[in-house]
């Protein structure tokens, strides 16, 4: 270890006021080898938080580590006389809550060990859900909001709190967070002359809005040293008797022993950095998600053929009247999300149903753009409304006439979509059979939901995601196709040698004529080859769209 390390001058510059990650509390340490050898290496962190109202910030000035640190728990208690300080309270004297703790703690003395529990009314106000270690928010593309570090004995070490939604969380419920932390680094040296610690001295100085204090000793003077042992105990209990008594205690049914010693021979040197800091954590007065304050950063977009713009705020009005084009790569962007799904309602138009709660109605126009209704888009989330604007293009191809139809005329068209016919007419396929041999023509269900985002004509934009799309096709029909049972539906005398296509084909060959069944599979077939890479011309990419609709 370097001198710098010791006297922690690149982390005391830090402050967790303008950093991504706030810690809530904390106890984390990180040592190696025998605490009272040479050798020893330790760096601890701990930190413990509470909330304050603004009438109680004066009082909470005064409070540091020793008040609200690690050493400080957040607990329920019952006084005698009825009065009860629930858990979320921070009481500075008894019967005197000034502030909000944010991190509860739980011991388990029967089961062992304790738990660290992020407050509730902060889980719920923020819309969170906890996932292994992490508490997500599902309505921003589940992004991590807060996170816990577990040791490897499974205890909590810390959890923290990303500062965008603290400070959302603290403006709504107007409360400043304060801080207090240490950081202590350990380093046992054989002697100070022949370390990296040689030019270094014992010292205390104010850095950095903290104390910071250097302490330079033996191992002797800090593990060493007299002791003393005094051991009392009772003369008057027969342990003959079925039912002892112990009367009063007095002198003459007592008794005792003392020893003393002193204690040492622990060689080295150890040399310790020591920093403690309080620090406040205060809110913007702006609580989009919580409070539901108008968010001052959304997007433009573009509404005139001459590139004119309009911003978010302004077109979020049902009655706006106005459409926007986007490019049809928005589709995969946002369908690649956690959380999000594609449904279609005709040929033409569909709806994607995000995490907000929202589904975007869109039409497909001439110009294979996506066309949305202005207001659609505006009442998304910010986070949303930004992926949009990235695809947005001056308008081309007008809207959709089947969007129109729906939107304006109220008389929705009565075609259908590729994409779900597939789906609809495996499902037939799968009701016939089952009717014809009473047996079940696919091995397995698939997810409708997931499927539907891999098979869509967005998915193929060229040759090679025209060949993925051939394999979802495939996966979806042919990869589930019950090999075992058409096996013995079929006549074929070869069998046990094909595979599910053709066994399928030879049972359809059945009913029908067999050049007829293989006019059929034909696109079927063609689908196959595409997916093990056999280059087709890109004039075959419908028919990998209807290629199990025949």
């Amino acid at each position: 270890m370097n001198p710098d390390w010791i006297l922690q001058k690149k982390e005391t510059r830090r402050a967790f006021s303008n950093a991504t990650w706030v810690p809530l509390r904390a106890s984390i340490n990180d040592e190696k080898g025998e605490i009272k050898n040479i050798g020893y290496v330790s760096e601890y962190f701990g930190c413990g938080s509470v909330a304050f109202p603004p009438e109680h910030l004066e009082a909470a000035e005064k409070l540091s580590w020793s008040s609200i640190g690690i050493g400080h728990s957040a607990q329920p208690h019952a006084y005698e006389d009825g009065y009860y300080s629930s858990i979320e309270q921070y009481q500075y004297n008894d019967k005197e809550p000034i502030g909000i703790h944010l991190v509860f703690e739980h011991p388990q003395p029967v089961v062992g060990g304790r738990q660290w529990i992020l407050n509730p009314d902060l889980v719920v106000a923020l819309h969170l859900i906890k996932e292994r270690t992490t508490w997500v928010r599902p309505e921003e593309n589940f992004v991590e909001v807060a996170r816990e570090v577990i040791d490897e004995k499974g205890e909590q070490q810390m959890i923290e709190i990303k500062r965008e939604f603290l400070l959302d969380y603290l403006a709504a419920r107007n409360l400043s967070l304060r801080l207090s932390y240490y950081r202590q680094r350990v380093e046992n040296v054989v002697t100070l002359e022949s370390s990296k610690y040689t030019n270094l001295e014992n010292h205390q100085e104010q850095r950095d809005g903290g104390r910071f204090e250097l302490l330079i000793r033996s191992l002797d003077d800090v593990f060493g040293g007299s002791w003393a042992l005094f051991r009392t105990w009772r003369t008057d209990v027969d342990e003959d008797e079925d039912a002892p008594i112990m009367g009063p205690e007095s002198d003459d049914n007592t008794d005792y022993e003392s020893s003393q010693g002193h204690r040492s021979g622990y060689e080295g040197t150890r040399v310790e950095g020591e920093f403690w800091r309080d620090e406040w954590i205060e809110h913007q007065g702006q609580s989009r998600r919580v409070r539901g304050d108008a968010d001052t950063n959304l997007p433009q977009f573009i509404v005139e053929t001459d590139g004119t713009r309009m911003a978010s705020t302004d077109l979020n009005n049902e009655d706006i009247g106005r459409w926007l084009w986007f490019r049809s790569s928005i589709v995969n962007e946002l369908l690649a999300l956690r959380g999000f799904s594609l449904k279609w309602y005709t040929a033409e138009t569909g709806g994607i149903q995000s995490t907000s709660g929202y589904s975007t109605h869109f039409g497909i126009n001439t110009s294979d753009l996506i066309t949305v209704y202005a207001y659609d888009v505006a009442r998304l989330a910010a986070w949303e409304q930004h992926i949009w604007s990235a695809h947005n293009v001056v308008p081309d191809g007008k809207v959709s006439i089947e969007l129109l139809a729906s939107q304006v005329k109220a008389q929705p068209a009565s075609t259908h979509a590729v994409e779900e016919l597939l789906f609809k007419v495996m499902d037939m396929i799968e009701d016939g059979f089952h009717r014809e041999f009473n047996v079940s023509i696919f091995s397995h269900a698939i997810d409708y939901h997931a499927a539907i985002k891999q098979i869509s004509r967005f998915a193929s934009k060229d040759q090679t995601s025209l060949l993925r799309l051939a394999k979802e096709l495939v996966r979806v029909f042919s990869d589930r196709l019950n090999v075992g049972e058409l096996r013995k539906l079929s006549t074929h005398p070869n069998k046990e040698k094909l595979g599910s296509n053709k066994l399928l084909e030879d049972v359809l060959a059945q009913k029908v004529e067999a050049d007829k069944a293989r006019r059929i599979f034909g696109p079927i077939v063609g689908a196959y080859d595409m997916r093990v890479g056999d280059a087709h011309p890109t004039s075959v990419r419908t028919a990998g769209y209807n290629a199990l609709i025949l």
